[in-house]
């Protein structure tokens, strides 16, 4: 009876016995990728250095424990067996070695490939590789995988990534699976047996409202996921790409009300950032715990735009425990003025203890009304606790 199970088992079609490896991401992942700062100027030291400066910076402790070698670490060919190799200047020692240190300080290690027959910088892609390729990161230690989607040419999105996903189930080793195919084919509706994330806009810069395709400002990606909170939640999750958070062209408040807002999103929050050269100011949004416990909340909801008005957006998250995070993000060039009655907020249902959590403040409850200036592309930032009843 066991070998005719068995021989049923291995008659059934490959795409059935795979799937993705579940339970890897309960929460938005989070750690550092090396392309918004390095492009594909990335090499083995530069991987250690930025390593060691995510451990010294605090950034590991806050939850960071990713670290993804984006586009640029091949060679510039496959080897006479079709294998992957990386480039042996950068990385004489091979990516098996890399991720050894990583592991050895904590972190757990990702790569970058593509869906296609190159990277987006000309590097060998996975098409038609995608089992020899998932066995190779198996065997270099590889716990994440970013898979980009340029020179696809015809190849249709979910069969092509479901066919990397079948080779990373059948190579054995766990893989967050991270489908970085830029929304182009609404993943959100079919990649949920498929990855764990999913890119839902073309690429993010350093840029405010930038408009410009594939180089995006964070207030204009914003608001293309509104309406896209019904398709996330533990082990799928939809990405508006990495975090810009410190970098030049962002000022201290764009920073942190890109940070504040993506944590309202439910994130992965990929920071992208020279760790290694970071201002206090920088590093005190990034690792500020009260605003990261509201991205990597278990209850797993992404939020909403509650509410907009000319240079006032409203964004709420549901929390566990019946706890609300509400961000009001003034998106105009000038300071205004938020006054706040609570019951106009519909989704709360009695009174709640108000904290201001980037001042580490509490306000009282919801009760009285609060009133105060948000300065330009700011935010303010709630974290609404229900009042417990007085005991007996």
């Amino acid at each position: 009876m066991k070998r005719l199970v068995l021989l049923l088992i291995l008659c059934l079609p490959a795409s059935i016995l795979a799937q993705k490896f579940a339970g890897l991401a309960p929460t938005p992942p989070m750690g550092w990728n090396s392309w918004n700062t390095f492009g594909v100027n990335v090499d083995e030291k530069l991987i250690k250095e930025m390593a060691d400066a995510m451990v010294s910076s605090g950034m590991q402790k806050a939850g960071y424990n990713y670290i993804v070698i984006d586009d640029g670490w091949e060679d510039m060919a496959r080897d006479k067996q079709g294998n992957l190799i990386p480039d042996p200047k950068r990385f004489p020692n091979g990516m098996k070695a890399v991720g050894d240190y990583l592991h050895l300080k904590g972190f757990k290690f990702g790569i970058h490939n593509c869906a296609g027959t190159k990277t987006c910088s000309g590097f060998p892609g996975g098409r038609g590789h995608e089992f020899e390729d998932a066995r190779a990161y198996a065997s270099w230690g590889v716990d994440y995988l970013k898979y980009d989607w340029c020179n696809h040419g015809t190849a249709n999105a979910e069969e092509t990534y479901k066919t990397m996903r079948d080779g990373l189930y059948a190579a054995g080793r766990p893989v967050v699976f991270s489908l970085c195919e830029w929304g182009n084919n609404k993943p959100w509706l079919w990649a949920q047996d498929v990855g764990h994330l999913w890119r839902t806009t073309g690429d993010i810069t350093d840029c405010y409202e930038c408009q410009d395709v594939y180089a995006l400002g964070w207030k204009y990606i914003l608001k293309l996921q509104i309406g896209l909170e019904k398709y996330a939640g533990p082990d799928h999750w939809n990405d508006p790409d990495m975090l810009e958070v410190g970098m030049p062209k962002l000022s201290l408040a764009e920073s942190r009300a890109h940070f504040s807002l993506w944590c309202i999103l439910a994130a992965p929050l990929m920071a992208g950032n020279d760790v290694r050269k970071m201002s206090d100011e920088v590093r005190a949004i990034l690792t500020n715990q009260e605003v990261i416990a509201i991205d990597q909340d278990p209850l797993g909801k992404q939020g909403y735009q509650f509410m907009e008005h000319p240079g006032k957006q409203i964004w709420v998250k549901e929390l566990s425990d019946g706890k609300w995070a509400a961000c009001f993000f003034n998106d105009s060039d000038e300071k205004v003025r938020v006054r706040v009655h609570w019951p106009h907020l519909s989704f709360l249902k009695g009174d709640y203890e108000v904290r201001d959590v980037w001042q580490a403040k509490n306000l009282g409850t919801t009760a009285k009304n609060f009133d105060g200036d948000i300065a330009p592309h700011d935010v303010i930032l709630f974290k609404l606790s229900p009042v417990k009843p007085a005991a007996p």
